[in-house]
This record gives C-alpha cells, sequence and structure tokens, in this order.
C-alpha cells in the first residue's frame, strides 16, 4: 500500500476562470494559443489582436490543459518570467497550490497513464467531450510529500534529458548517412536528368466498397516516417466508394502531405491493405527504377524540397499533389545499374539502421514505462479505496 493520501484535483489546482482577473487580455498584440503537443507539452500560438472575448489568461508558473486533448498528454506549463498568454475556452489554466504541490511534478503526473487510469475509473461515463473543471477537479489522486515529488521530478527530467542526448546521437549519425545517400545519388547520376514520370508511372488496384466488406487500413506518416497498419474500416464506415488496395513495392504518395514526406514504399507485410483514394500508387517501370532505392529517395527532406516546389501554397492551403504533378518532377537519377550499385553500398547500413530504430523505440517508450513504475503502487491504492 502507497503512503501516498488522496487529495482532489481542486485542492492542488486553482481554475484560472474563478479568479477575478482571470478575463483582463489586454488589447494590442497577445499570444493566442492554437496547440499544445503531445509529445512534450510544448504550446504553439496564433497572433491575437485587439480585446478578445471568451479567452482565458495564463500566466507564468500555471498549468494549461487542453480540455478534449488533456488525456491524450496534451497539458504544458507556461515557464516562470514569461509575460502572460491568453486560450480559448476549449482550454483549462490552474495555478497549482506549491504548498502541497509542484507545477512541474503536476505536469508529469497528468500526463502518466496512472493518471488517465484514474480519469476513467472516477468518470464511468468517460469523457465524451471536454475535460472541464468541473469534472476534473472533484477527482482524487494520490499526492505524496514535496520532498518525494521533488525526487520524482528531478529523477524524471534527468531521464528525460538523457532520452533526449541518445535522440540526437542518433539523428547525427542518420544525417551522415542522408548526406552519403545524397552524395552517391548526385555522382552516380553525373548530371543526367530525368522526369519521374520517365521511370515510374501510375499504377492502382482499386476495389469498389461493399457494405458487408472489412477493408484494413493503412497510413502514411510525414517526414519519411513510413506507412503503418490501422484498423480495419466496415464497408459502412466510409463515404468512399472504393478504396486503393496496397501491393509489394508500390510507392504511395498522399496528395495532401507528400510535400512533408508522406510518402514511402509498401513492404510485403502491409500488401493487401488499403488505403482511400486521397493516396496515390505508382509503380516501378522495369529495369529503369529499382523501388528499394526510390524507397530510400522518397525519405530525405532533399526529395521533399523538389514536391514542395512542385505544388503551390503554404501549410495547410498547399494544394493536393496531383499524378501528374508528381511525375513531371524532374531530378537528377543514376542509371538503373548504378542505382542497384548504391543499394548494395546502402545496404551495408542496413544492421546499424535496424538497431537504431530499435533504439529508437526502446527509447520512445522509457518515459512512459517510467512514470507507470513510479506510480503503480499509488494507482494501487487509488483501486483499492475506489473499490
Amino acid at each position: 500500500m502507497s503512503r501516498w493520501p488522496l487529495i482532489s484535483l481542486g485542492e492542488i489546482l486553482e481554475d484560472r476562470a474563478k479568479r477575478p482577473d482571470s478575463m483582463k487580455v489586454a488589447t494590442g498584440e497577445i499570444k493566442v494559443v492554437s496547440k499544445i503537443r503531445f509529445s512534450d507539452g510544448g504550446i504553439e500560438f496564433r497572433s491575437g489582436t485587439d480585446s478578445k472575448t471568451g479567452l482565458i489568461q495564463c500566466d507564468s508558473g500555471d498549468l494549461l490543459l487542453s480540455g478534449i486533448n488533456a488525456t491524450k498528454g496534451a497539458i504544458a506549463i507556461w515557464p516562470e518570467g514569461k509575460p502572460a498568454i491568453a486560450a480559448t475556452i476549449h482550454y483549462a489554466a490552474y495555478r497549482v497550490n506549491h504548498n502541497i504541490s509542484f507545477a512541474r511534478y503536476m505536469w508529469w503526473f497528468l500526463r502518466s497513464q496512472t493518471f488517465r487510469d484514474i480519469i476513467f475509473r472516477s468518470l464511468p461515463d468517460g469523457i465524451k467531450t471536454e475535460l472541464k473543471p468541473k469534472r476534473l477537479l472533484p477527482i482524487k489522486v494520490p499526492l505524496p510529500s514535496l520532498k518525494d515529488q521533488s525526487i520524482i521530478v528531478n529523477r524524471l527530467d534527468q531521464l528525460t534529458d538523457k532520452v533526449r542526448q541518445i535522440d540526437q546521437h542518433l539523428d547525427a549519425i542518420d544525417a551522415v548517412a542522408e548526406a552519403l545517400l545524397i552524395s552517391l545519388h548526385h555522382k552516380f547520376a553525373a548530371g543526367r536528368l530525368v522526369r519521374l514520370g520517365d521511370i515510374i508511372e501510375l499504377f492502382e488496384e482499386s476495389e469498389l466498397i461493399k457494405p458487408d466488406g472489412q477493408y484494413p487500413q493503412v497510413g502514411v506518416r510525414g517526414f519519411g516516417g513510413g506507412l503503418f497498419a490501422k484498423p480495419a474500416l466496415a464497408g459502412t464506415e466510409t463515404s468512399y466508394r472504393a478504396f486503393n488496395r496496397l501491393y509489394t513495392d508500390a510507392i504511395v504518395l498522399s496528395q495532401v502531405k507528400g510535400w512533408e514526406g508522406a510518402l514511402a514504399v509498401c513492404p510485403p507485410e502491409l500488401a493487401g491493405m488499403f488505403v482511400s483514394p486521397e493516396y496515390r500508387t505508382f509503380h516501378c517501370k522495369p529495369d529503369l527504377a529499382s523501388p528499394v532505392y526510390l524507397g530510400e529517395l522518397i525519405r530525405t527532406p532533399w526529395f521533399w524540397s523538389l514536391l514542395q516546389a512542385a505544388t503551390r501554397g503554404v501549410g495547410a492551403r498547399r494544394e493536393r499533389t496531383r499524378p501528374e504533378q508528381f511525375l513531371n518532377i524532374e531530378l537528377p537519377m543514376p542509371e538503373f545499374q548504378d542505382q542497384l550499385k548504391i543499394v548494395e553500398i546502402l545496404s551495408r547500413q542496413n544492421e546499424l539502421k535496424q538497431r537504431h530504430t530499435k533504439i529508437r523505440e526502446a527509447n520512445q517508450a522509457l518515459i512512459p514505462a517510467t512514470l507507470e513504475r513510479l506510480f503503480s503502487n499509488a494507482m494501487g491504492e487509488h483501486k483499492t479505496k475506489c473499490n
């Protein structure tokens, strides 16, 4: 049994919206929150002008929670010494009671799986819309002493720093490997320019959707993150008339996000699964392009820059990448046999890449696993008291 007492969040967190000065958003320029990142709790902004209605003020040292995505980790601390910021009513700002807790500790705890478990035990009907203060603050959570909180925060912050250092080291190594690929690409191309349409072509296996059918889905991560499997959709769960079926070595392009690296070559294990018509598939022309080689090339920022140049617009307003635009991209390209030579050179790095992938996966899992270990006893007590 944990020695941590159960304390209501209302005793730890003071709702900024209840304070008289919570709506005193000044006229003129002010930073207005547009997003809290899940990954690190970072805050992104849009510019606000003149006085605003329906805004809350967040001062330095406050916790800021996204009402919709707080349970996914969208929780931030606005740093000490910073001028006040504003957020819409879809967020909530809280001042931490420093007599019993630290803001940094609450940030860690509220982002943990332990806290998510407590929320869903305390709110049996779930969170259907936003996690408003009136639902959040009555929830009781295990709270260690300030001394124990300090120890936990120091341990987690040190671990985070180590994780960051490992990621930076791997990024540096990967950057060297990417630079080698681009260097070899230009060297073997020797000034030979081709259109993508000269070496690959649009090839799609369209399948009409049946109401009683099941269609396992595939998504494409941006920035060279590759393809990933998603749950199946029933035919009645989509408004599309047809899906594109994937096949081995298909070059899969997201028309919406291809310009930021959302394209990849389909591996054998995902062949036969489906993507929406917003994803276009291409295959290599025999003896003109190697899918393995192109799979490496399209993962590079250099190639993404070619995609960006092929479409108009900025950010979310950038137009979709149509197949004809994609195929009309002109770029240096080695002959087919030279592509295979480069693939052979790069294959010597495959083992290192695989090791890096496993290290990254373990690295990403380290913080959540540590949070779970730190708070598991407290969670056990909470379950006991709830039963």
